[in-house]
């Protein structure tokens, strides 16, 4: 057993709010009196309708989503959304945009562009542009008018970039599709800007299983028969999210997250200890005199992941598995990036930041 306390910094799956997971441990054999478990319990029954109805109505609220907008809770990953965005959206469109930012909004760029009927244009790429250690600037993007929507990703997990500013697109243009797999519910945007939202659970909303899209209702008019049922929006909201089983237990424990969530203060409560969180370890980066090193351009830099490394692989290796015996776990940077990444979602307490933070400065002093 650790002496110290057990903190997790895992990209995902990521550390869950410790309120929820005792909640769901309590009610793990007996759900609200059932006398069994939401993971036993029928998607069609009274009892697990109520709980979609809430978490659905909970996260409308924190997000203060527009009643033009449609919430489904959905099976496959945000992988999955890369190309069901495309299949739904871009039916009798020549062509449709993609900003590459780092690997996530790559390998969708790469995936979409399997779809032989449909042209996707790359309208920025980071990676040319600034090695994905900046991001293009949302004025610089090249837009086609015509395209059927541009898709990008609002915080790139691997590469530690995030907008600070979240992008927007003038009047006229085409609707913004967007990757929000590690930001949502991390601070405040409209809505509104967006067409097609998505978002992995696993990150900021809950266990891994189940997938949020939240779409604009006149998009649906896009989507064409001749695919699939399973990946037709239109298909799964004319059943109300149920044409085939949902990820029953995901949903419960999202739901446990938003109600945790709106304990907090909401949105705008948690981005001001998010804000905190990510300014903790960046003056210990930057106060390092280049110890540590993050390479990422200040206004670019993410608040939900941040990565960094030393000048040597073996005392990159070293950090991690000495952090790891301190209680702060699961450092190790992406496989493709090497290096440290720390992800402080929301669940992640500020207390496990500064004591990161003050073992960075240690082993600076024991190792520097």
């Amino acid at each position: 057993m650790s002496l110290y306390p057990i903190y997790n910094f895992s990209a995902g799956p990521a550390v869950l709010p410790e309120a929820v997971l005792e909640t769901a441990r309590q009610e793990m054999t007996d759900y609200n009196g059932t006398g069994f478990s939401v993971m036993e319990m029928s998607h069609r029954s009274e009892m697990f309708l109520s709980i979609l109805h809430h978490a659905e109505q909970d996260l409308r609220q924190l997000l203060k989503v527009p009643d033009n907008y449609k919430i489904l809770f959905l099976q496959g990953g945000a992988t999955t959304q890369f190309n069901m965005a495309a299949m739904n959206l871009a039916h009798g469109f020549r062509t449709a945009d993609a900003v590459v930012t780092g690997n996530w909004s790559r390998i969708a760029y790469e995936q979409m562009s399997r779809l032989t009927d449909t042209e996707i244009r790359l309208a920025a790429h980071g990676g040319e542009q600034f090695d994905y250690l900046d991001l293009p600037p949302v004025e610089t993007w090249d837009v086609a008018p015509d395209s059927a929507f541009v898709h990008f990703a609002v915080n790139e997990t691997v590469n530690g970039l995030q907008y600070r500013e979240v992008p927007r697109l003038s009047d006229g243009m085409p609707p913004l599709v967007c990757d929000m797999s590690s930001e949502i519910l991390s601070r405040e945007f409209d809505v509104a800007d967006y067409g097609l939202i998505y978002a992995g659970a696993q990150k900021n909303i809950g266990p891994a299983g189940v997938t949020v899209v939240i779409v604009r209702e006149d998009l649906l008019e896009r989507c064409p028969n001749d695919i699939p049922d399973v990946f037709n929006y239109r298909s799964h909201l004319n059943r109300d999210g149920m044409y085939n089983t949902p990820s029953t237990y995901a949903i419960y424990m999202s739901g446990l997250v938003f109600r945790w969530l709106q304990a907090q203060g909401g949105v705008k409560k948690i981005e001001a200890v998010n804000r905190l969180k990510a300014q903790t370890l960046y003056e210990t980066i930057d106060g390092s005199g280049g110890f540590y090193i993050n390479d990422i351009h200040p206004d670019a830099r993410s608040k939900m992941n941040v990565v960094f490394k030393t000048e040597s692989e073996d005392l990159d290796r070293r950090f991690v598995l000495e952090a790891e015996l301190q209680g702060l776990c699961l450092l190790k940077g992406y496989k493709t990036v090497g290096g440290m990444r720390a992800s402080i979602y929301n669940a992640m307490p500020l207390e496990g930041v500064r004591a990161l933070a003050d073992f960075m400065r240690d082993f600076q002093r024991r190792y520097g």
